[in-house]
């Protein structure tokens, strides 16, 4: 069984940066997607980094480009997220999730597993 534990989030002042990590265990060897999610209250779910274990390639949005980045650690299948000049704008439960079959990465319905998500406030 896919497991995803995600860690760190919490709070930040405006300008700050932060770094969310989300360790999978019972991946097979099989490529797949590790993308971050993250969902605002009232807001749809929006993807807005993506990594594929395939090639090693990350996707973002246009409006992440510039401030989220996502890599990995093989050795003990750690995936981070470091997010930088935060606004408070980027308020919302940041979660991890993974799948298979995907197109595109931002679509939320093709994910398998996710993560229990972590919440990231940013004040002013």
């Amino acid at each position: 069984q896919v497991q995803l534990l995600e860690s760190g989030g919490g709070s930040v002042l405006s300008g700050g940066s932060l770094r969310i990590s989300c360790t999978a265990s019972g991946v097979s060897d099989r490529a797949y997607f590790l993308c971050w999610f993250r969902q605002a209250p009232g807001k749809e779910r929006e993807g807005v980094a993506c990594f594929y274990t395939g090639t090693g390639m990350t996707y973002r949005t246009d409006s992440t480009m510039d401030r989220f980045t996502i890599s990995n650690d093989n050795t003990n299948n750690t995936f981070y997220h470091d997010i930088i000049n935060l606004s408070t704008e980027d308020t919302a439960v940041y979660y991890c999730a993974a799948g298979w079959a995907v197109r595109p990465w931002t679509n939320a319905r093709d994910y398998d597993f996710w993560g229990q998500g972590t919440q990231v406030t940013v004040s002013s």
